[in-house]
């Protein structure tokens, strides 16, 4: 372990959209904002090759790019961008404990936890082929459905999220296949009710995904297959939609924040207050209805307006020490 503690004012965990957000408001607030960009730099906009839903762009951008200005503009008004990630908490006492890479320790007044959430994905080498190649498959319609206006898509999934993702695409496709494991929906009646009627979805239960297949660049259909039957078959599509659920990244902070039965971070209606003062959080880490770059940087701003708010209200004299590398 480190022999030298390092105190900082304001300590961002987290480097998508809420992060750079939260930096650029606090480093503004001359807050000297440190932020570590963690195990995926950019967070899930990395992943994503085509942007066109964030304001200001109206030619859209890719999705590492976007992340590379903001991460530009946060570095510009003097927030410490670094890499690394945290690795244990210690939020038990006033002063808030955070561990880097498991040796360097950090004493904070106000934590930002921008952290996110990953998706889920079936795990089949062919998804994360083309997933990586940026060619038709996605975790995100509202994200991505736009891509695929008057194309055949196949989506993944049977819950709320998968029967609200299939509205929103059969709106946007010719086609939407929806592929359910069991032999009906785990989505409550009303949705189930929705895509069921819907004219341009067809559900297929009892079936799940054997391979994505595609020409090395792009997806040009799926290879499915029926579980009772062992029949294999296949769906011409252009899209490869995955809707099984989202994975918080908030395991670090399980017994000391209050978190929701799948791990979001629960804060305090209104704000980006948690159970611990000193503690705010921003973006998918506690947003699992929305999970937009959008909504993810209008917290992250919120996240730093709220931590200003606090450490004007402590009036400490907590003194921020020359950074030790």
């Amino acid at each position: 372990m480190s022999d030298t503690i390092e105190k900082v004012k304001c300590l961002i965990i987290g480097s998508g959209p809420a992060g750079y957000t939260a930096a650029i408001y606090a480093a503004r607030a001359n807050m000297a904002p440190v932020l570590y960009q963690g195990t995926q730099p950019g967070g899930q906009l990395t992943t994503t090759n085509d942007v066109e839903n964030f304001p200001g762009y109206p030619d859209g951008i890719t999705g590492p790019e976007m992340m590379i200005e903001l991460q530009n503009q946060a570095a510009r008004f003097g927030t410490d961008v670094r890499d690394g990630w945290i690795t244990k908490v210690d939020f038990s006492g006033d002063i808030h404990k955070v561990w880097v890479n498991e040796t360097k320790e950090i004493h904070c007044q106000t934590v930002i936890i921008s952290t996110g959430a990953s998706a889920k994905y079936l795990g089949l080498e062919s998804e994360q082929k083309y997933l990586n190649l940026g060619g038709g498959v996605s975790a995100c319609a509202v994200c991505d459905g736009f891509f695929y206006r008057n194309q055949e898509v196949v989506l993944v999934g049977a819950g709320d999220s998968a029967a609200e993702e299939a509205h929103y695409l059969s709106k946007l496709c010719t086609k939407v296949t929806m592929l359910v494991r069991r032999d009906e929906f785990r989505a409550s009646k009303i949705m189930a009710s929705r895509v069921i009627n819907t004219p341009n979805i067809e559900i297929l239960y009892n079936t799940e995904t054997d391979e994505v297949l595609g020409d090395g660049q792009v997806v040009t259909g799926v290879r499915a297959y029926n579980n009772k039957t062992k029949e294999k078959f296949e769906i011409p599509a252009t899209g490869f939609f995955v809707a099984i659920g989202h994975k918080p990244n908030t395991d670090i902070f399980k017994g000391f924040l209050d978190l929701d039965e799948t791990g979001y971070i629960i804060n305090v209606p209104g704000t980006t207050k948690t159970n611990i003062e000193g503690v705010f959080v921003s973006g998918d880490a506690a947003d699992h209805v929305y999970r937009q770059a959008v909504t993810a940087a209008g917290t992250g701003c919120m996240a730093a307006l709220d931590a200003e708010r606090y450490l004007a209200a402590k009036e400490s004299d907590f003194e921020v020490s020359t950074p030790v590398y």
